[in-house]
Protein backbone atom coordinates (compact mmCIF):
# COMPACT_ATOMS: atom_id res chain seq x y z
CA UNK A 1 0.00 0.00 0.00
CA UNK A 2 3.02 2.20 1.15
CA UNK A 3 4.89 1.63 -2.57
CA UNK A 4 1.36 2.61 -4.14
CA UNK A 5 0.88 5.57 -2.23
CA UNK A 6 4.56 7.21 -3.58
CA UNK A 7 3.42 5.83 -6.95
CA UNK A 8 0.35 7.45 -6.97
CA UNK A 9 1.50 11.17 -5.49
CA UNK A 10 4.34 10.90 -8.64
CA UNK A 11 1.53 9.94 -10.66
CA UNK A 12 -0.28 13.38 -9.35
CA UNK A 13 3.27 15.22 -10.04
CA UNK A 14 3.29 14.19 -13.81
CA UNK A 15 0.07 15.57 -13.89
CA UNK A 16 0.33 18.63 -13.11
CA UNK A 17 3.47 19.88 -13.95
CA UNK A 18 3.52 19.46 -17.65
CA UNK A 19 2.02 21.72 -19.52
CA UNK A 20 1.40 19.21 -22.88
CA UNK A 21 -0.65 16.25 -22.03
CA UNK A 22 1.41 14.20 -23.90
CA UNK A 23 4.53 15.02 -21.31
CA UNK A 24 2.55 14.07 -18.42
CA UNK A 25 1.02 10.81 -20.35
CA UNK A 26 4.56 9.65 -21.16
CA UNK A 27 5.89 10.37 -17.76
CA UNK A 28 2.88 8.41 -15.92
CA UNK A 29 3.59 5.38 -18.27
CA UNK A 30 7.04 4.90 -17.18
CA UNK A 31 6.12 4.90 -13.43
CA UNK A 32 3.42 2.37 -14.18
CA UNK A 33 5.45 0.05 -15.86
CA UNK A 34 7.45 -0.54 -12.60
CA UNK A 35 4.21 -1.64 -10.81
CA UNK A 36 2.72 -3.46 -13.86
CA UNK A 37 2.88 -4.61 -17.47
CA UNK A 38 2.02 -1.91 -19.30
CA UNK A 39 1.87 -1.86 -22.98
CA UNK A 40 -0.04 1.41 -23.26
CA UNK A 41 -2.11 4.27 -22.64
CA UNK A 42 -4.38 6.26 -24.35
CA UNK A 43 -6.59 9.55 -23.84
CA UNK A 44 -9.57 10.71 -25.77
CA UNK A 45 -11.47 14.15 -25.59
CA UNK A 46 -15.05 14.21 -25.45
CA UNK A 47 -15.87 17.55 -27.67
CA UNK A 48 -20.56 17.31 -27.65
CA UNK A 49 -20.97 20.49 -29.58
CA UNK A 50 -19.56 18.49 -32.20
CA UNK A 51 -20.09 14.71 -31.76
CA UNK A 52 -16.40 13.68 -31.44
CA UNK A 53 -14.29 11.94 -30.07
CA UNK A 54 -10.62 12.94 -30.67
CA UNK A 55 -7.43 10.70 -29.49
CA UNK A 56 -5.66 13.73 -27.44
CA UNK A 57 -2.32 11.67 -25.67
CA UNK A 58 -1.19 8.08 -26.28
CA UNK A 59 1.99 6.19 -24.84
CA UNK A 60 3.41 4.93 -26.81
CA UNK A 61 2.28 7.31 -29.54
CA UNK A 62 -0.41 6.12 -32.05
CA UNK A 63 0.71 5.53 -35.27
CA UNK A 64 -0.24 8.40 -38.39
CA UNK A 65 -4.29 7.82 -38.55
CA UNK A 66 -5.39 5.98 -35.54
CA UNK A 67 -5.24 9.99 -33.94
CA UNK A 68 -7.80 11.36 -36.14
CA UNK A 69 -11.22 11.92 -34.42
CA UNK A 70 -14.40 9.85 -34.65
CA UNK A 71 -17.92 11.44 -34.89
CA UNK A 72 -20.72 9.53 -33.07
CA UNK A 73 -24.30 10.11 -33.88
CA UNK A 74 -26.19 11.89 -31.71
CA UNK A 75 -27.65 8.60 -29.97
CA UNK A 76 -24.10 7.44 -29.53
CA UNK A 77 -23.36 10.74 -27.89
CA UNK A 78 -25.75 10.28 -25.41
CA UNK A 79 -25.33 6.76 -24.39
CA UNK A 80 -21.33 7.84 -24.50
CA UNK A 81 -21.93 10.66 -21.95
CA UNK A 82 -24.37 8.61 -20.01
CA UNK A 83 -21.62 6.38 -19.39
CA UNK A 84 -18.97 8.94 -18.65
CA UNK A 85 -21.69 10.39 -16.02
CA UNK A 86 -22.21 6.75 -14.24
CA UNK A 87 -18.45 6.65 -13.77
CA UNK A 88 -17.66 2.99 -14.42
CA UNK A 89 -15.04 1.41 -15.70
CA UNK A 90 -15.74 -1.84 -18.25
CA UNK A 91 -14.12 -3.79 -20.55
CA UNK A 92 -14.34 -3.99 -24.56
CA UNK A 93 -17.65 -6.08 -25.61
CA UNK A 94 -19.66 -4.59 -22.79
CA UNK A 95 -21.11 -1.70 -24.76
CA UNK A 96 -20.64 -1.10 -28.13
CA UNK A 97 -20.40 2.70 -28.30
CA UNK A 98 -18.25 3.01 -25.61
CA UNK A 99 -16.23 0.13 -27.72
CA UNK A 100 -15.54 2.90 -30.62
CA UNK A 101 -12.98 4.77 -28.43
CA UNK A 102 -10.60 1.28 -29.34
CA UNK A 103 -11.08 2.38 -32.92
CA UNK A 104 -10.49 -0.58 -35.62
CA UNK A 105 -7.38 -1.52 -33.54
CA UNK A 106 -9.21 -3.94 -31.34
CA UNK A 107 -8.57 -7.65 -31.83
CA UNK A 108 -10.89 -10.31 -31.15
CA UNK A 109 -10.03 -12.02 -27.35
CA UNK A 110 -8.11 -8.47 -26.00
CA UNK A 111 -11.16 -7.85 -24.01
CA UNK A 112 -9.51 -8.81 -20.83
CA UNK A 113 -6.45 -7.13 -20.82
CA UNK A 114 -8.37 -3.77 -21.71
CA UNK A 115 -10.05 -1.16 -19.68
CA UNK A 116 -11.62 1.38 -20.20
CA UNK A 117 -12.03 4.12 -17.83
CA UNK A 118 -14.12 7.55 -17.80
CA UNK A 119 -12.66 10.78 -17.06
CA UNK A 120 -15.13 13.01 -15.62
CA UNK A 121 -14.33 16.72 -13.47
CA UNK A 122 -15.58 19.68 -13.14
CA UNK A 123 -18.88 19.06 -13.25
CA UNK A 124 -18.30 17.76 -17.21
CA UNK A 125 -17.61 15.12 -19.44
CA UNK A 126 -14.23 15.35 -19.99
CA UNK A 127 -12.86 11.97 -22.15
CA UNK A 128 -12.19 8.48 -21.46
CA UNK A 129 -8.80 6.88 -20.79
CA UNK A 130 -7.80 3.84 -22.07
CA UNK A 131 -5.42 1.05 -20.37
CA UNK A 132 -3.80 -2.02 -22.44
CA UNK A 133 -1.70 -4.73 -20.22
CA UNK A 134 1.26 -6.70 -22.27
CA UNK A 135 -0.25 -9.85 -23.42
CA UNK A 136 -0.89 -12.72 -21.71
CA UNK A 137 -1.74 -10.77 -18.85
CA UNK A 138 -5.38 -10.10 -17.60
CA UNK A 139 -6.56 -7.10 -15.50
CA UNK A 140 -6.77 -8.28 -11.90
CA UNK A 141 -9.07 -6.69 -9.49
CA UNK A 142 -6.18 -4.94 -7.99
CA UNK A 143 -4.85 -3.91 -11.28
CA UNK A 144 -8.61 -1.87 -11.70
CA UNK A 145 -8.13 -0.02 -8.46
CA UNK A 146 -4.78 1.13 -9.35
CA UNK A 147 -6.12 2.41 -12.87
CA UNK A 148 -9.67 3.65 -10.71
CA UNK A 149 -6.62 5.73 -8.40
CA UNK A 150 -5.33 7.29 -11.92
CA UNK A 151 -8.65 8.59 -12.96
CA UNK A 152 -8.84 11.77 -11.32
CA UNK A 153 -5.50 13.08 -11.83
CA UNK A 154 -5.70 12.32 -15.44
CA UNK A 155 -8.98 14.39 -15.93
CA UNK A 156 -7.04 17.08 -14.27
CA UNK A 157 -4.20 16.93 -17.06
CA UNK A 158 -7.42 16.54 -19.87
CA UNK A 159 -8.68 19.64 -18.23
CA UNK A 160 -5.74 21.78 -17.92
CA UNK A 161 -4.96 20.46 -21.85
CA UNK A 162 -8.51 21.44 -22.70
CA UNK A 163 -8.02 25.30 -21.44
CA UNK A 164 -4.63 25.23 -22.79
CA UNK A 165 -5.92 24.97 -25.99
CA UNK A 166 -8.67 27.41 -25.37
CA UNK A 167 -6.64 29.82 -24.37
CA UNK A 168 -4.34 29.30 -27.32
CA UNK A 169 -7.45 29.82 -29.54
CA UNK A 170 -8.48 32.72 -28.14
CA UNK A 171 -4.76 34.69 -28.09
CA UNK A 172 -4.83 33.31 -31.98
CA UNK A 173 -8.42 34.77 -32.21
CA UNK A 174 -7.18 38.26 -31.04
CA UNK A 175 -3.94 38.11 -32.61
CA UNK A 176 -5.52 37.92 -35.87
CA UNK A 177 -8.30 40.60 -35.02
CA UNK A 178 -5.21 42.41 -34.11
CA UNK A 179 -3.82 42.52 -37.60
CA UNK A 180 -6.61 42.86 -39.89
CA UNK A 181 -7.21 45.99 -37.78
CA UNK A 182 -3.69 47.40 -38.33
CA UNK A 183 -3.60 46.40 -42.35
CA UNK A 184 -7.28 48.23 -42.63
CA UNK A 185 -6.05 51.01 -40.24
CA UNK A 186 -2.42 50.89 -42.23
CA UNK A 187 -0.48 50.67 -39.30
CA UNK A 188 2.86 48.45 -37.82
CA UNK A 189 1.74 48.76 -34.39
CA UNK A 190 -1.49 50.26 -32.29
CA UNK A 191 1.06 52.94 -30.54
CA UNK A 192 3.19 53.48 -33.98
CA UNK A 193 5.44 56.89 -33.72
CA UNK A 194 3.89 60.11 -34.41
CA UNK A 195 4.95 61.33 -37.66
CA UNK A 196 6.64 64.53 -37.17
CA UNK A 197 7.26 64.43 -33.49
CA UNK A 198 10.81 65.68 -34.18
CA UNK A 199 9.47 68.79 -36.15
CA UNK A 200 6.37 70.31 -36.78
CA UNK A 201 5.23 68.82 -33.36
CA UNK A 202 7.96 68.88 -31.74
CA UNK A 203 6.59 71.46 -28.67
CA UNK A 204 3.08 69.53 -28.98
CA UNK A 205 5.26 66.55 -27.84
CA UNK A 206 7.00 68.11 -25.13
CA UNK A 207 3.54 69.01 -23.40
CA UNK A 208 2.30 65.46 -24.10
CA UNK A 209 5.85 64.21 -22.24
CA UNK A 210 5.26 67.48 -19.51
CA UNK A 211 1.38 65.86 -18.84
CA UNK A 212 2.03 61.86 -19.60
CA UNK A 213 3.50 61.56 -15.54
CA UNK A 214 0.02 62.85 -14.18
CA UNK A 215 -3.41 62.49 -14.02
CA UNK A 216 -4.28 65.82 -14.67
CA UNK A 217 -7.17 66.27 -17.39
CA UNK A 218 -6.00 67.69 -20.96
CA UNK A 219 -7.97 69.66 -23.37
CA UNK A 220 -6.60 69.09 -27.01
CA UNK A 221 -7.39 71.84 -28.99
CA UNK A 222 -7.01 72.17 -32.94
CA UNK A 223 -9.08 72.45 -36.25
CA UNK A 224 -10.47 69.26 -37.66
CA UNK A 225 -8.44 66.51 -38.85
CA UNK A 226 -5.21 67.89 -37.04
CA UNK A 227 -4.31 64.49 -35.19
CA UNK A 228 -6.04 65.00 -31.99
CA UNK A 229 -7.27 61.46 -31.17
CA UNK A 230 -3.26 60.21 -32.11
CA UNK A 231 -1.94 62.31 -29.88
CA UNK A 232 -4.36 61.23 -27.03
CA UNK A 233 -3.25 57.98 -27.63
CA UNK A 234 0.40 59.21 -27.36
CA UNK A 235 -0.62 60.65 -23.79
CA UNK A 236 -2.43 57.20 -22.80
CA UNK A 237 0.28 54.92 -24.05
CA UNK A 238 3.02 57.29 -22.09
CA UNK A 239 1.19 56.87 -19.15
CA UNK A 240 1.07 54.86 -16.21
CA UNK A 241 -2.64 53.80 -17.46
CA UNK A 242 -0.72 51.98 -20.58
CA UNK A 243 -2.43 48.74 -20.31
CA UNK A 244 -5.59 49.96 -19.09
CA UNK A 245 -8.64 50.35 -21.58
CA UNK A 246 -8.41 53.64 -24.09
CA UNK A 247 -11.95 54.51 -25.02
CA UNK A 248 -12.92 56.73 -27.57
CA UNK A 249 -15.93 58.73 -27.52
CA UNK A 250 -17.67 60.98 -30.20
CA UNK A 251 -20.44 63.49 -28.07
CA UNK A 252 -21.08 64.84 -31.22
CA UNK A 253 -22.57 61.37 -32.52
CA UNK A 254 -24.89 60.14 -29.04
CA UNK A 255 -28.61 61.38 -29.56
CA UNK A 256 -29.12 63.57 -26.79
CA UNK A 257 -31.96 61.26 -25.31
CA UNK A 258 -29.54 58.35 -24.93
CA UNK A 259 -26.05 60.23 -23.86
CA UNK A 260 -26.82 59.29 -20.06
CA UNK A 261 -27.09 55.55 -21.11
CA UNK A 262 -23.98 55.81 -23.32
CA UNK A 263 -21.53 58.03 -20.73
CA UNK A 264 -22.83 56.28 -17.17
CA UNK A 265 -24.74 52.92 -18.29
CA UNK A 266 -28.15 51.42 -17.13
CA UNK A 267 -30.03 49.53 -15.18
CA UNK A 268 -31.93 46.35 -17.16
CA UNK A 269 -35.52 47.57 -16.47
CA UNK A 270 -34.99 51.61 -15.82
CA UNK A 271 -36.74 52.24 -19.54
CA UNK A 272 -38.40 50.72 -22.10
CA UNK A 273 -35.86 48.71 -24.00
CA UNK A 274 -33.30 48.37 -21.29
CA UNK A 275 -33.18 44.75 -21.30
CA UNK A 276 -30.29 44.49 -19.81
CA UNK A 277 -27.35 45.84 -17.73
CA UNK A 278 -25.10 48.32 -19.46
CA UNK A 279 -21.92 49.18 -18.59
CA UNK A 280 -21.38 52.88 -19.70
CA UNK A 281 -18.31 54.27 -21.63
CA UNK A 282 -16.68 55.64 -17.81
CA UNK A 283 -17.02 52.09 -16.06
CA UNK A 284 -15.62 50.43 -19.62
CA UNK A 285 -12.57 52.91 -19.21
CA UNK A 286 -12.32 51.89 -15.23
CA UNK A 287 -8.33 52.07 -15.06
CA UNK A 288 -7.77 53.39 -17.93
CA UNK A 289 -8.40 56.85 -20.33
CA UNK A 290 -11.49 57.91 -21.57
CA UNK A 291 -10.91 60.39 -24.62
CA UNK A 292 -14.15 62.86 -25.21
CA UNK A 293 -13.73 63.90 -28.66
CA UNK A 294 -16.05 66.99 -29.84
CA UNK A 295 -16.52 67.84 -26.05
CA UNK A 296 -18.40 70.92 -27.62
CA UNK A 297 -20.98 69.16 -28.54
CA UNK A 298 -22.40 68.00 -25.05
CA UNK A 299 -25.86 69.50 -24.04
CA UNK A 300 -25.58 71.74 -20.82
CA UNK A 301 -27.80 68.99 -18.87
CA UNK A 302 -24.82 66.53 -19.89
CA UNK A 303 -22.37 68.91 -19.00
CA UNK A 304 -23.54 69.03 -15.60
CA UNK A 305 -23.40 65.85 -14.84
CA UNK A 306 -19.98 65.45 -16.62
CA UNK A 307 -18.69 67.87 -14.40
CA UNK A 308 -19.73 65.94 -10.61
CA UNK A 309 -18.25 62.82 -12.43
CA UNK A 310 -14.56 65.05 -12.85
CA UNK A 311 -15.12 66.50 -9.47
CA UNK A 312 -16.38 63.36 -7.34
CA UNK A 313 -15.03 60.05 -9.50
CA UNK A 314 -18.45 59.13 -9.31
CA UNK A 315 -21.25 58.11 -11.41
CA UNK A 316 -24.89 57.27 -11.29
CA UNK A 317 -26.32 54.45 -13.88
CA UNK A 318 -29.86 55.38 -15.02
CA UNK A 319 -32.35 53.82 -13.22
CA UNK A 320 -29.80 52.71 -10.55
CA UNK A 321 -29.39 54.42 -6.37
CA UNK A 322 -26.01 53.41 -6.00
CA UNK A 323 -23.09 55.32 -6.79
CA UNK A 324 -19.80 53.53 -8.72
CA UNK A 325 -16.72 54.71 -7.87
CA UNK A 326 -14.58 55.09 -11.20
CA UNK A 327 -10.82 55.80 -11.79
CA UNK A 328 -10.48 57.65 -15.15
CA UNK A 329 -8.37 60.20 -16.73
CA UNK A 330 -9.94 62.32 -19.27
CA UNK A 331 -8.91 63.59 -22.05
CA UNK A 332 -11.07 66.05 -24.41
CA UNK A 333 -10.77 67.32 -27.34
CA UNK A 334 -12.33 70.01 -29.93
CA UNK A 335 -12.45 72.37 -32.89
CA UNK A 336 -14.37 74.86 -31.13
CA UNK A 337 -13.39 77.83 -29.54
CA UNK A 338 -14.93 76.76 -25.91
CA UNK A 339 -13.65 80.07 -24.07
CA UNK A 340 -15.70 82.26 -26.25
CA UNK A 341 -18.97 79.73 -25.92
CA UNK A 342 -17.81 79.60 -21.98
CA UNK A 343 -17.99 83.44 -22.34
CA UNK A 344 -21.49 83.59 -24.01
CA UNK A 345 -23.18 80.62 -22.11
CA UNK A 346 -23.18 78.02 -24.45
CA UNK A 347 -20.43 75.88 -22.62
CA UNK A 348 -20.77 75.95 -18.90
CA UNK A 349 -17.64 77.66 -17.21
CA UNK A 350 -17.04 75.51 -14.38
CA UNK A 351 -17.00 72.79 -16.66
CA UNK A 352 -14.42 74.50 -19.23
CA UNK A 353 -12.55 75.10 -15.90
CA UNK A 354 -12.23 71.58 -15.24
CA UNK A 355 -11.09 70.43 -18.42
CA UNK A 356 -8.71 72.59 -19.53
CA UNK A 357 -6.26 71.76 -17.02
CA UNK A 358 -3.70 71.20 -19.35
CA UNK A 359 -4.40 72.90 -22.75
CA UNK A 360 -2.44 71.44 -25.56
CA UNK A 361 -3.08 73.17 -29.27
CA UNK A 362 -2.17 71.22 -31.91
CA UNK A 363 -0.98 73.41 -35.40
CA UNK A 364 -2.98 72.64 -38.66
CA UNK A 365 -0.53 71.09 -41.35
CA UNK A 366 -0.19 74.64 -43.43
CA UNK A 367 1.84 75.44 -40.15
CA UNK A 368 3.96 72.49 -40.46
CA UNK A 369 4.68 71.94 -44.00
CA UNK A 370 8.50 70.62 -43.61
CA UNK A 371 6.56 67.44 -41.86
CA UNK A 372 4.88 66.56 -45.57
CA UNK A 373 7.78 64.47 -47.15
CA UNK A 374 7.32 62.26 -44.09
CA UNK A 375 4.09 62.41 -43.69
CA UNK A 376 3.33 61.92 -47.52
CA UNK A 377 6.21 58.73 -47.36
CA UNK A 378 3.98 57.92 -44.11
CA UNK A 379 0.87 57.74 -46.24
CA UNK A 380 2.32 56.27 -49.37
CA UNK A 381 3.28 53.09 -46.99
CA UNK A 382 0.04 52.69 -44.98
CA UNK A 383 -2.09 52.68 -48.67
CA UNK A 384 0.19 50.27 -49.87
CA UNK A 385 -0.62 48.16 -47.11
CA UNK A 386 -4.36 49.11 -46.72
CA UNK A 387 -4.83 48.19 -50.57
CA UNK A 388 -2.58 45.66 -51.24
CA UNK A 389 -0.42 47.50 -53.73
CA UNK A 390 3.35 47.62 -54.09
CA UNK A 391 4.39 50.38 -52.37
CA UNK A 392 5.45 53.92 -53.97
CA UNK A 393 7.80 56.59 -52.38
CA UNK A 394 6.48 60.21 -53.25
CA UNK A 395 8.85 61.70 -55.11
CA UNK A 396 10.41 65.51 -54.71
CA UNK A 397 7.98 67.20 -57.57
CA UNK A 398 5.13 65.18 -55.81
CA UNK A 399 6.04 66.77 -52.77
CA UNK A 400 6.48 69.91 -53.67
CA UNK A 401 2.85 69.90 -55.36
CA UNK A 402 1.58 69.17 -52.22
CA UNK A 403 3.70 71.76 -50.19
CA UNK A 404 1.57 74.68 -52.61
CA UNK A 405 -1.93 73.32 -51.00
CA UNK A 406 -3.56 74.96 -48.25
CA UNK A 407 -5.33 71.69 -46.49
CA UNK A 408 -7.64 72.88 -44.76
CA UNK A 409 -9.25 69.29 -43.85
CA UNK A 410 -5.15 69.29 -42.16
CA UNK A 411 -3.63 65.58 -42.08
CA UNK A 412 -6.94 63.71 -42.62
CA UNK A 413 -7.29 65.49 -45.85
CA UNK A 414 -3.33 64.63 -46.82
CA UNK A 415 -4.22 60.78 -45.86
CA UNK A 416 -7.08 60.75 -48.04
CA UNK A 417 -5.26 62.21 -50.90
CA UNK A 418 -2.64 59.64 -50.55
CA UNK A 419 -5.15 56.81 -50.57
CA UNK A 420 -6.14 58.09 -53.75
CA UNK A 421 -2.94 58.76 -55.15
CA UNK A 422 -2.06 55.34 -54.67
CA UNK A 423 -5.26 54.09 -55.60
CA UNK A 424 -5.00 55.75 -59.14
CA UNK A 425 -1.41 54.97 -59.52
CA UNK A 426 -2.53 51.41 -59.62
CA UNK A 427 0.78 50.35 -57.54
CA UNK A 428 2.95 51.45 -60.14
CA UNK A 429 2.99 55.46 -59.30
CA UNK A 430 1.36 58.20 -56.86
CA UNK A 431 -1.11 60.09 -58.95
CA UNK A 432 -1.09 63.10 -56.86
CA UNK A 433 -2.22 65.37 -59.39
CA UNK A 434 -5.39 63.89 -60.21
CA UNK A 435 -5.86 63.02 -56.38
CA UNK A 436 -5.67 66.88 -56.17
CA UNK A 437 -7.71 67.43 -58.96
CA UNK A 438 -5.59 69.93 -60.11
CA UNK A 439 -5.20 70.72 -64.22
CA UNK A 440 -1.85 69.78 -65.88
CA UNK A 441 -1.54 71.99 -69.29
CA UNK A 442 -0.18 69.85 -72.04
CA UNK A 443 2.22 71.65 -74.02
CA UNK A 444 0.05 72.54 -76.77
CA UNK A 445 -2.06 74.28 -73.67
CA UNK A 446 -4.89 71.41 -73.30
CA UNK A 447 -6.17 70.02 -70.57
CA UNK A 448 -4.48 66.54 -69.48
CA UNK A 449 -7.39 65.73 -66.73
CA UNK A 450 -9.53 68.39 -65.52
CA UNK A 451 -10.22 68.95 -61.74
CA UNK A 452 -11.51 66.62 -59.35
CA UNK A 453 -15.18 68.24 -58.20
CA UNK A 454 -15.23 69.81 -54.75
CA UNK A 455 -11.65 70.22 -54.61
CA UNK A 456 -9.84 72.92 -54.57
CA UNK A 457 -6.42 73.71 -56.88
CA UNK A 458 -3.47 74.03 -55.20
CA UNK A 459 -2.28 77.24 -53.50
CA UNK A 460 -5.99 78.43 -54.47
CA UNK A 461 -8.77 78.68 -52.15
CA UNK A 462 -12.18 76.52 -53.39
CA UNK A 463 -13.92 80.01 -53.45
CA UNK A 464 -11.72 80.24 -56.91
CA UNK A 465 -12.74 78.01 -58.59
CA UNK A 466 -16.48 78.84 -59.01
CA UNK A 467 -16.81 75.70 -56.54
CA UNK A 468 -18.72 75.83 -53.03
CA UNK A 469 -16.58 73.75 -50.95
CA UNK A 470 -18.07 70.61 -49.17
CA UNK A 471 -19.26 71.22 -46.33
CA UNK A 472 -21.35 74.42 -47.82
CA UNK A 473 -22.63 71.58 -50.42
CA UNK A 474 -23.50 69.19 -47.45
CA UNK A 475 -25.18 72.18 -45.57
CA UNK A 476 -27.21 73.20 -48.60
CA UNK A 477 -28.28 69.80 -48.98
CA UNK A 478 -29.48 69.33 -45.92
CA UNK A 479 -31.46 72.75 -46.22
CA UNK A 480 -33.08 71.50 -49.23
CA UNK A 481 -34.22 68.74 -48.09
CA UNK A 482 -35.95 70.06 -44.73
CA UNK A 483 -37.38 72.80 -46.86
CA UNK A 484 -39.16 69.79 -48.20
CA UNK A 485 -40.29 68.07 -45.50
CA UNK A 486 -41.12 71.39 -43.80
CA UNK A 487 -38.61 71.29 -41.54
CA UNK A 488 -39.61 67.48 -39.94
CA UNK A 489 -36.57 65.37 -39.55
CA UNK A 490 -38.16 61.67 -38.26
CA UNK A 491 -40.33 59.72 -39.72
CA UNK A 492 -41.43 58.58 -43.47
CA UNK A 493 -41.89 62.19 -44.63
CA UNK A 494 -38.53 63.80 -43.13
CA UNK A 495 -35.64 65.05 -43.99
CA UNK A 496 -33.58 61.95 -43.06
CA UNK A 497 -35.80 59.40 -44.59
CA UNK A 498 -35.18 61.85 -48.15
CA UNK A 499 -31.66 62.04 -47.46
CA UNK A 500 -31.50 57.88 -46.58
CA UNK A 501 -29.44 58.25 -43.07
CA UNK A 502 -30.27 57.72 -39.92
CA UNK A 503 -32.18 61.02 -38.00
CA UNK A 504 -29.26 61.22 -34.98
CA UNK A 505 -26.72 61.45 -37.72
CA UNK A 506 -28.83 64.29 -39.73
CA UNK A 507 -28.82 65.95 -36.02
CA UNK A 508 -24.92 65.72 -35.53
CA UNK A 509 -24.13 66.97 -38.92
CA UNK A 510 -26.55 69.60 -38.48
CA UNK A 511 -25.25 70.67 -35.60
CA UNK A 512 -21.47 70.28 -36.88
CA UNK A 513 -22.23 72.67 -40.34
CA UNK A 514 -24.67 75.48 -37.97
CA UNK A 515 -27.95 74.11 -40.00
CA UNK A 516 -31.00 75.16 -38.02
CA UNK A 517 -33.60 72.88 -38.44
CA UNK A 518 -36.73 75.20 -36.86
CA UNK A 519 -35.96 77.90 -39.34
CA UNK A 520 -37.54 75.72 -41.86
CA UNK A 521 -41.01 74.83 -39.61
CA UNK A 522 -43.89 76.15 -40.95
CA UNK A 523 -46.82 77.52 -38.35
Amino acid sequence: MERHSQMLLAVWREACQHIEIHQSLAGIARLLADYVPLESLAISRIVPEHRLVAAVASAPALPVGEAAGREFTATQLKRLLAWLRRGEMIQPGVDATVDALLGPAIERGDGPRIRLAPLYGSGEALGALVIRMRPPTTITAEHERLIAALQEPLAVALENDRRLHELAALREAAEADRRSLLRRLGRQDIAERIVGEGQGLRHVMKRVDLVSASDAPVLLLGETGTGKEVVARAIHYRSDRRDGPFIRVNCGAIPRELIDSQLFGHEKGSFTGAADTRLGWFERADGGTLFLDEIGELPPDAQVRFLRVLQDSFIERVGGGEPIRVDVRVIAATHRDLSAMAGDGRFREDLWYRIAVFPILLPPLRERLDDIPELAAHFAQRAAVRFGLAPVEPTAADVALLRTYRWPGNIRELGAVLDRAAILGEGRTLEIVAALGITRETTTGRAESAPAAGVALAGRPAATTGLASLNEAIAEHIRAALRQSRGRIEGPRGAAAALGINPHTLRAKMRKLGVDWSAFREG
